[in-house]
């Protein structure tokens, strides 16, 4: 079920936890401070953190930022007595799964333990696919702007080839799709593509992954295990997020590389693959290599044939094909009459940043057609960072004076419903109460 880590500087409390947590049937292991802490996630996996803000040796905030560093797949929940709006606004900020306080939010403990493991897991499950045989192609690459036509044609043009690829650019925009599509256009194509994500592994499980064991290799390794690498042979292995490969395991993949030879964790024979790499990063290789982040020869024997992406933002032409693409997909399994997008709401989609590009995208619209309740999608039914683009630009309110307003924008939407509301901003009630206590917005606005 995997393992949690909690941390209290309170004795009593954490014997508390670690015992509510473990007659859910979790494993758990505890720390009383953030040293001890560390030392855990870096020997242990460890699947979710419930962590105190307040310890002797740091803020628990800000440790959330060190626990993505070194597992950013584990979830982190984070428990304190003295709630506050910009503590809870900066932990979410810093990639923490929820921020409750103790004794208030206390029945909700467990049932966000459960939430945060299944978001662990369903993220774990998603960073390694294996594809039997091609499941795409550059039809699936949306888009009639120069810029995506160009990434198009070079990619066609490599697609033939057994040479390896180096797929640049920033999350989300669309580097997986592209892999694919490189593969299903290749001699390989009837054989596996198979994707993993690095930065979603410590390196000790990263190395089993790609590499596999022997039984007996490590404590509970207790059969043969074929790593991602073998799964590949004769097909296609996709690094993505390459530029976060541990400095020693990229001497093993330069390995594979250079004469397809490889050693399992365990084994004392050389392994030999017949694959095809396609690896995939948002860092600046260049960069990373110059700090002595990675290495200079995998970087040269990967950066033979690079295709950069562009961002959402520089090919805004491309946004209307994308939302209607995107619609009509997420709308084929759904009955009723089909669910357009309104004109000002494309307007906002059309200027709005897309940091996040297609993958962001994507998730507001999904979003917006659970919200909208018409035929149209209107900018209400948008998020408040997108509806607010203009306004938020030229504001110089603090954050606070921004979430007031969003908080009273979803009071609005939900009648004054705080049970709604509370789930729609993923909060506790008890959490919300106290926020409106703090805005002045005790009294439930109305429409």
């Amino acid at each position: 079920m995997g393992k949690i880590l909690i941390i209290d500087d309170e004795e009593q409390l954490r014997k508390l936890l670690t015992r509510i947590v473990g007659l859910e049937g979790f494993d758990t292991t505890s720390a009383r401070n953030l040293k001890d802490a560390r030392f855990i996630l870096e020997s242990q996996h460890i699947s979710l953190v419930l962590c105190d803000v307040r310890l002797p040796d740091g803020n628990g905030v800000d440790f959330v930022r060190e626990i993505k560093a070194i597992s950013p797949q584990t979830e982190v929940i984070l428990l304190t007595a003295f709630g506050n709006i910009s503590d809870g606004v900066q932990a979410i900020k810093n990639g923490a799964f929820d921020y409750i306080t103790k004794g208030n939010d206390n029945d909700r403990i467990i049932p966000l333990v459960n939430q945060a493991m299944d978001k662990y897991n369903g993220e774990k499950g998603a960073a390694v696919k294996v594809n039997k045989s091609a499941t795409g192609d550059f039809g699936s690459v949306i888009g009639d702007s120069l810029q995506i036509k160009n990434a198009v044609k070079l990619a066609e043009r490599i697609s033939p080839t057994n040479s390896t690829v180096l797929l640049l650019g920033e999350t989300g925009t669309g580097k997986e799709v592209f892999a694919n599509a490189i593969h299903a256009n290749s001699q390989r194509k009837s054989h596996s593509f198979v994707a993993v994500n690095c930065s979603a592994f410590s390196r000790e499980l990263l190395e089993g992954e790609l590499f596999g064991h022997k039984a007996g290799a490590y404590t509970g390794a207790q059969k043969d295990k074929k790593g991602l690498i073998e799964v590949a042979d004769g097909g296609t292995l996709f690094l993505d997020e390459i530029g976060e490969l541990d400095i020693d395991l990229q001497a093993k993949l330069l390995r594979v590389l250079e004469n397809g030879e490889f050693i399992k964790l365990g084994d004392v024979k050389v392994s030999h693959t017949n694959l095809r790499i396609i690896a995939a990063t948002n860092r600046d290789l260049a960069k990373s290599v110059e700090q002595g982040k990675f290495r200079e020869d995998l970087f040269y024997r990967l950066n033979i044939f690079t295709i950069e992406l562009p961002s959402l933002r520089d090919r805004r032409e491309d946004i209307p094909l994308l939302v209607d693409f995107f619609i009509n997909r997420l709308q084929q399994k759904k009955e009723g009459a089909r669910v357009t997008v309104g004109k000002d709401a494309m307007l906002l989609f059309s200027k709005y940043n897309w940091k996040g590009n297609v993958r962001e995208l994507k998730n507001v619209i999904e979003r917006a057609l659970i919200l909208a309740d018409g035929p149209e999608i209107l900018p209400e039914h948008l998020p408040y960072p997108i509806q607010q683009q203009d306004k938020i630009a030229d504001d110089s309110t603090s954050l606070g004076a921004v979430e007031k307003r969003h908080i009273e924008k979803i009071m609005v939407f939900t009648n004054g419903n705080k049970a709604q509301a509370a789930r729609l901003l993923q909060i506790g009630l008890a959490t919300l109460y106290r926020k409106l206590e703090e805005y002045g917005l005790s009294k439930s606005p109305s429409k």
